[in-house]
């Protein structure tokens, strides 16, 4: 019996191993900025701060919706009191406030639109830092 689980448990072993490969392609310290057209933009409508740095979800299922044009999102991570920094861009490339929430010191929440492309925006306090979070659907204008 050991030696047919010896023949058998390679072909398994190696199946394992094939099939975890596509997950250590995707991880997130290797992966590319795949929610990003350009990453030396905000939304593709102004250039990224210099101290903002570009991030993307870590889920595949954003993933998915990101890569088949359902979903467009953006994430920036800025110093600590930021939640307006990208916020003022977007105004700046003529994106109109249609809704917003006040900064509770928690998070800022605001609904931009120009044109057809509504996007939502989320500025979320952390210890030491502001993340920010851009949210679409499809590609926009």
């Amino acid at each position: 019996m050991l030696p047919l689980m010896r023949r058998v448990r390679p072909p398994v072993l190696s199946l394992s191993l094939l099939m975890a490969l596509p997950l250590t392609a995707c991880a997130p310290a290797n992966a590319p900025l795949y929610c990003f057209a350009d990453p030396a933009q905000v939304w593709g409508v102004s250039p990224l701060p210099a101290d903002a740095q570009p991030e993307c979800p870590d889920s595949d299922t954003v993933r998915g919706e990101v890569r088949s044009g359902k979903t467009r999102i953006e994430q920036f991570a800025l110093p600590a009191n930021q939640a307006e920094t990208i916020l003022k861009l977007m105004q700046g490339a003529g994106y109109a406030v249609v809704s917003r929430k006040p900064d509770d010191g928690i998070q800022l929440e605001a609904i931009l639109r120009k044109g057809g492309d509504q996007v939502m925006y989320f500025a979320e306090h952390q210890p030491g830092r502001t993340f920010v979070t851009l949210t679409g659907t499809g590609q926009g204008e």
